[in-house]
């Protein structure tokens, strides 16, 4: 059984009362509106310091050789060879600027007619453009290099991308912060003024919510399951060592700890000094040591939510957040993809419930912390949930209790795991279709699971071991629901979802009402 709910462009709700913007200052690099720039001269050879470093090693590898061996510097040929060496030494390097150079040259960028293009490379010629309205995150990362310089790369994540729509690298940070600002403004529905067309919308302001003290970050490195993982091995090699009297097992430990610094590292790297703040535009996350990151998620964008609690991190209140964003993609092995998709590190109940008010702000029930509460560490119907029939128990003995749904005015909540718990929540309008699932042991006991597909990321929602009838009625309510929410949105620019003040600017009209009644949702009963 499936339901298709259509995705209609992911319209979207303000997770944050819009503020009324004051009135637009100029701000850094303003230039007419739709004008064709260039990034900043120095951004080839930030990016290309690897192909610089790479000429150096290959010329000077044979030297650093000799100094290891304790032999001459100079050999007795090398005269000889000196006017080879630097003619190819000078060749390659002036390629290499050459390309550099060109690569900057041909690189642009423009903010124009809803739309922000980047037209790119001299011998193989590439356009991008990303639809403003669409825009579902904004990055400002700054590789350790870049810093240095003063520089910055801006990331556009929009809804139909698999990975990032538009890469702008490298800007100065204030031309990336005023561009950050001008796309949010245009995505969110606020035009120029003609009578100020010169004009920069003002960065919207910024109120602290929560961070993460690096002592916390540390313990939840060392408590997290690859540690034990890695200490169970440990032990099981010195086992055999012992028992078979053969050393060669410790070589084992070797690359597990090697690996296991890198993980550590990576997530130190990725978590430190991580901050979360509101605004009228959105969340804003910065986190990184060495290369630091500020991500700006719009109101509504998070596709889906999911709070999970280790065993190990139980006794220290610890959960972490991750969400779904369209444009993220699911994240892969590399710390990166992983870090955009944590909405919280690790952070007590007080941190998740003031990161959950951001993101669902409406939570459509009168006492929000009392269901949220029992979906982290409830059981049975505590806060409304519906569980898994006392049937369901020979199939999860342990988790039974656990596994349930509840659904708000807004939003359906989905727990699961007696040992590892896990909260997941759906806005009702980001349901794009569902599934029921139903092995052959879950129809002898009348049980079945059901499966609301969202974006890709780390939340997959899934409702474990529901009752048949409680599945079907569920699949049917949130068939409904669905439906009604996206009803209730038609325009892609969340400031058009308010009713719009004389200094917010000219708002783009709202998506005609035949569109919206246009919306069908297709049910295939199998």
């Amino acid at each position: 059984m499936t339901a298709d709910v259509p995705e209609r462009g992911a319209p979207d709700v303000p997770a944050v009362s819009t503020a009324t913007p004051g009135t637009p200052v100029p701000g850094p690099g303003i230039t007419p509106d739709g004008e064709w720039l260039r990034v900043h001269p120095a951004s080839p050879f930030v990016r290309g310091w690897v192909a610089l470093a790479a000429i150096g090693f290959f010329f000077g590898r044979d030297t650093f050789e000799r100094l290891l061996q304790g032999r001459p510097l100079i050999e007795d040929d090398f005269a000889g060879r000196v006017p080879w060496l630097v003619a190819g030494g000078g060749i390659m390097l002036v390629l290499a600027v050459l390309g550099f150079i060109l690569t900057w040259y041909f690189t642009k960028y423009q903010v124009s007619e809803g739309y922000v293009r980047v037209n790119s490379g001299f011998l193989f010629r590439q356009q991008r453009q990303a639809r403003l309205d669409r825009v579902q995150a904004i990055d400002i990362v700054q590789p350790l290099l870049a810093r240095i310089f003063g520089l910055a790369e801006l990331k556009f994540e929009v809804a139909d991308a698999g990975e990032s729509a538009v890469k702008l690298a490298y800007l100065r940070m204030d031309d990336a912060r005023h561009l950050r600002a001008t796309i949010l403004a245009r995505a969110a529905g606020v035009l120029p003024d003609p009578a100020m067309p010169l004009a920069a919308p003002p960065e919207a302001p910024e109120f602290p919510v929560l961070s993460v003290p690096p002592s916390r970050l540390v313990g939840s490195l060392l408590l997290s399951e690859q540690s034990v993982g890695v200490v169970l091995g440990g032990v099981a090699s010195v086992v055999l060592s012992a028992v078979t009297d053969n050393r060669s097992f410790y070589f084992y430990l070797i690359p597990a700890a090697l690996g296991l610094a890198a993980s550590y590292w990576g997530s130190f790297n990725k978590g430190y000094n991580f901050t979360a703040a509101i605004s009228p535009d959105g969340i804003r996350l910065r986190y990184g040591l060495l290369d630091t990151q500020a991500q700006t998620l719009p109101p509504g964008r998070i596709q889906a939510l999911k709070v999970v609690q280790s065993p190990l991190w139980r006794n220290f209140g610890w959960y972490r957040i991750q969400v779904n964003v369209a444009g993220y993609g699911a994240p892969g092995s590399n710390g990166e993809s992983a870090s955009r998709t944590t909405l919280l590190p690790v952070g007590k109940l007080p941190d998740v419930m003031s990161m959950l008010a951001l993101v669902l702000p409406d939570p459509g029930t009168p006492e929000p912390g009392r269901i949220f509460a029992a979906g982290l560490g409830g059981q049975d119907s505590d806060g409304g949930f519906v569980t898994t029939p006392r049937r369901g128990r020979f199939l999860s003995p342990l988790g039974w209790r656990r596994n349930g749904f509840a659904s708000t005015d807004t939003a359906l909540l989905i727990r699961s795991g007696r040992w590892w718990r896990e909260l997941v929540m759906v806005p009702h309008q980001r349901t794009q279709s569902m599934a029921l699932h139903q092995g052959p042991l879950a129809r002898r006991f009348r049980l079945a699971d059901l499966v609301l597909h969202t974006t890709a990321g780390p939340v997959s929602p899934r409702l474990r071991q529901a009752g048949l009838d409680e599945a079907r009625n569920l699949f049917d309510e949130q068939s409904a629901r669905a439906r009604l929410a996206r009803k209730r949105q038609t325009s892609e620019q969340w400031l058009a979802q308010v009713a719009p003040t004389p200094a917010a600017g000219p708002v783009a009209a709202e998506r005609p009402a035949s569109e919206t009644n246009n919306q069908q949702e297709s049910t295939n009963r199998g």
